[in-house]
């Protein structure tokens, strides 16, 4: 009975130890995740093998897994940045971004952990640099987010070039202007817009000029053929003709017709 409890504790130490080893060689990969093995006894970091895929994982209590996020990510940067003729421009932007999977272990190993503040960061402020100073104020503010967030993505996308970052898009969310240089745009962009609305008005006035011209000039025209084309033996065939057809109505009873000396003078009965 004495000997119990010192050969128990042994069993009982040891079942304690094994406890903790497997504990220290399990890994979970959560949804969403990939894990970096790094060796301590085999060369530090893997490179030459895929990260470790979501799930339950075991690893040698005396290596590590660093664990990263794989899914699209997004960036908020707000930034201030100078236009083409260097004024102070507020930039709100959001940036679509995840690692690259197949290169997860590189990026450890050169960039680490904090990627984001050391390489991404730093590529979209410098993109955002240079594509701001090529517009003016005016630019800016009125028509070219498009043509800025499409610029700042691919100048950003060459900047990561080779350092296992994929960026998948940007979004412009807001340019902000000095409120002088804003006011000043403003007043301009109306002041285009009356001018465009009374060219538009002046425009409107000479077309409707120009057809009531051509309308009055086509009466005109249309009177002198039929002036000229209304001689003395046309008007008397065209009385006969109006004559006869007063004659047919139910209502005529004598009709007595004459033009002068040179007339035809007719008397139509209803017997």
């Amino acid at each position: 009975m004495d000997r119990l409890p010192k050969i128990g504790l042994p069993i009982l130490f040891g079942v304690i130890i094994l406890v903790i080893l497997i504990a220290k060689s399990t890994v979970t990969i959560n949804s969403g995740e990939a894990g970096v093995l790094y060796k301590t006894f085999g060369g530090g970091v893997v490179t030459d093998e895929p990260p470790l895929n979501e799930g339950f994982h075991l690893v040698a209590p005396w290596n590590k897994v660093f664990v990263y996020e794989v899914r699209q990510q997004s960036l908020e940067e707000k930034m201030q940045v100078l236009s083409s003729n260097g004024l102070e421009i507020k930039l709100d932007a959001s940036i679509w971004f995840q690692p690259s999977f197949d290169n997860l272990g590189s990026l450890h190993r050169e960039k680490g952990e904090a990627y984001i503040q050391r390489v991404l960061q730093p590529a979209v402020r410098s993109a955002a640099r240079a594509v701001v100073g090529r517009y003016n104020p005016e630019q800016l503010y009125s028509s070219k987010r498009e043509a800025i967030q499409r610029e700042i993505f691919e100048e950003t996308e060459i900047l990561l070039k080779n350092q296992y970052v994929q960026i998948n898009e940007v979004l412009v969310r807001d340019v902000s202007l000095p409120a002088t240089i804003k006011d000043a745009i403003e007043r301009k962009l109306r002041q285009e817009q009356e001018s465009l609305e009374y060219e538009f008005r002046l425009t409107k006035a000479e077309q409707e000029a120009e057809r009531q011209r051509i309308d009055a000039e086509g009466k005109a025209r249309a009177n002198e053929i039929l002036d000229a084309s209304l001689t003395d033996m046309v008007l008397r065939e065209k009385g006969i003709q109006a004559t006869v057809e007063l004659a047919k109505s139910p209502n005529a009873k004598v009709v007595v017709i004459g033009s002068g000396d040179e007339g035809m003078p007719l008397i139509l009965g209803n017997n």
